[in-house]
């Protein structure tokens, strides 16, 4: 429900670019850290010891959100070949999708959800309305339930 998309593959380019400078601050973060600990002055060893534990949290929280940005584009690309995407919203001159008609748009895909609830495309649609009505937090969490069901039903196909 976006009101106009990127050209292929530069919202990827971007994330992995982030996604290297983040790993480059882990990087230094950790070596820092590794000095620290080996200077052996207490103060030293737990500030490095709290840039390890900072260290191993930063790049968790990074794979997870990379694998939760090839899962979703993954998902996207899927629905787009089922012809199965919402039609473009009109956009403002900042790109973003009319306010008007992302309201008008969110019922329509909760609907969709209402009717067919264990369909992952049907809650992939409603997570692009909410994020089309700028609710960042609702969009992802029902793109995480699309995701979910998505594998549930790769994975139950397998088993059969």
């Amino acid at each position: 429900m976006s009101a106009r998309r990127a050209p292929a593959g530069i919202g990827m380019t971007l994330a992995l670019v982030m996604a290297g400078a983040l790993a480059l601050y882990l990087v230094l973060a950790g070596d820092r850290a590794v000095r620290l600990i080996a200077s052996g002055e207490v103060v030293g060893i737990v500030i490095g010891v709290a840039l390890i534990v900072f260290f191993l949290a930063g790049a968790w929280s990074l794979g997870r959100e990379l694998v939760f940005g090839a899962r979703l584009d993954r998902a996207v690309r899927a629905l787009d070949a089922e012809g199965g995407m919402p039609a473009p919203l009109p956009a403002m001159p900042s790109g973003r999708a009319d306010n008007d008609a992302a309201e008008q748009a969110f019922p329509i895909a909760k609907a969709d959800v209402e009717a067919h609830p264990q369909a992952w495309q049907s809650w992939l649609r409603l997570s692009m309305a909410y994020d089309a009505a700028r609710d960042r937090k609702r969009a992802r969490m029902a793109a995480r339930k699309s995701l979910d069901l998505r594998k549930l039903r790769e994975t139950g196909a397998q088993e059969a």
